[in-house]
């Protein structure tokens, strides 16, 4: 599992983001599993993920962030990325972040993709 701990914060609200092998729905959920067994993520208010399988299933969950879902999904089409899963965690700082959620949750996915290119 890589691991990017505090990627951002915008208006109180603080990101991280996580990713690793899944090559099916099974995979996928001990991968969330594992990754809640850290009580700062399993109280996060969102844990977005998504993962494109090898056959070119996609599979996603918006956690309560209604689209970001989709948006980690583009993400891994557009850097053909499959049987990985990324999950994007925010604690919600107070203030809503209307359509700049899904910048943030863009940021979150392009810091995970650099960093696992860099190894």
């Amino acid at each position: 599992m890589l691991q990017l701990p505090a990627v951002l914060s915008d208006r109180g609200s603080r990101y991280a983001v996580s990713g690793g092998a899944a090559a099916g729905r099974a995979e996928v959920d001990d991968f969330l599993k594992a990754l809640k067994r850290d009580r700062k993520f399993a109280r996060a208010t969102h844990n977005t993920w998504a993962v494109l399988l090898s056959d070119g299933t996609p599979i996603k969950g918006d956690d309560g962030e209604s689209g970001a879902g989709m948006v980690i999904l583009r993400m891994l089409e557009r850097a053909d990325l499959r049987d990985h899963v990324i999950v994007v965690t925010r604690w919600y700082g107070g203030t809503k972040l209307g359509g700049d959620r899904f910048r943030r949750v863009q940021d979150c996915v392009r810091a995970y993709l650099e960093a696992r290119r860099a190894g």
